[in-house]
């Protein structure tokens, strides 16, 4: 009876966001303003103890960065960085790649890293440092510096990015918990320029009038966890039918934070399926 009553809620607020974007100009991405669900929800986790469990401190390993640093200006006059690795020929096509709550670290550069050479070196890859710089492995600090965002900024950087890329860019995103809620809302943001957006954990913008500007379908790699749960991720799914967009996704039996090698709850073969998922969904839009 809740799920129909959900989804009977869901259809009208699809309608009402249908006629308003029918009866108004499009928005462009940079007009999108996107605060009830996602990103910020997330932060409503970090008093809870068992949350903050759900990711120990990051084992260290050795990394040999094969991309550098590199910065671009932001509308509000302060500039971005980000872990480039270049194309090995000239191309429009990027990946934006969103860290965890520990910031811009080797394992997301690694993660960069990976997905650039299973792409045949084809694609741009980008990881943002959504944090300015900082960088921890204490699950404390990472909350703080998670609490410490600020929305605009973080819109700021994702746009400064895209600026970076090019107007002529084509841009997938891909990202892990506080990540994963990004790259839905870099897909937003993007607009016309967004092909493609893979969550991993993360939470999803569930708002229809949203969810209507996407120009993409969505790839969702979930965990069984009673944060970002089973029911929210089903009204997400309601809420991308009702705006008419794709979804596909995958609900792992493993805990938040399973394809994170350098995470103690690590999930070798779940991660290797979500992975492979993750793999397949970008080679189709690179193609």
């Amino acid at each position: 009876m809740l799920k129909i009553s959900l989804y009977i809620s869901i259809i009208l607020f699809s309608f009402l966001g249908y006629y308003f974007a029918h009866d108004m100009p499009t928005k462009s991405g940079e007009e999108i303003t996107i605060c009830h669900t996602g990103p910020s929800e997330m932060i409503a986790f970090l008093d809870d103890p068992q949350f903050i469990a759900f990711h120990p401190a990051p084992r260290e390993f050795d990394f040999e960065a094969m991309g550098t640093m590199v910065s671009f200006p932001a509308a509000d006059g302060k500039d971005a960085a980000g872990y480039l690795i270049k194309a090995k020929e000239p191309s429009i096509q990027w990946l934006f790649v969103y860290q965890e709550w520990w910031g811009l670290n080797d394992n997301i550069k690694e993660e960069a890293e990976k997905f650039y050479n299973d792409l045949e070196g084809k694609v741009n890859v980008l990881a943002l440092d959504m944090y300015d710089g900082k960088v921890t492995s204490n699950p404390q600090e990472a909350g703080t510096f998670m609490r410490g965002t600020n929305e605009k900024r973080l819109e700021n950087i994702v746009l400064a990015a895209k600026s970076f890329a090019g107007p002529e860019a084509k841009i997938a995103n891909v990202g892990w918990c506080f990540g994963g809620a990004w790259s839905l809302k870099s897909a937003l943001l993007l607009g016309h320029q967004n092909v493609g957006s893979i969550i991993y954990y993360g939470m999803p913008i569930r708002e229809v009038d949203q969810l209507i500007y996407l120009n993409s379908d969505v790839l969702g790699l979930f965990a069984t966890e009673e944060y970002i749960s089973k029911t929210v991720i089903e009204e997400f799914a309601l809420a991308m039918e009702a705006a008419g967009k794709e979804l596909n996704y995958k609900i792992f039996d493993a805990v938040h934070g399973f394809a994170n090698p350098s995470n103690a709850r690590h999930d070798k073969e779940a991660t290797k399926e979500a992975y492979g998922m993750a793999l397949s969904y970008l080679q189709k839009k690179f193609r």
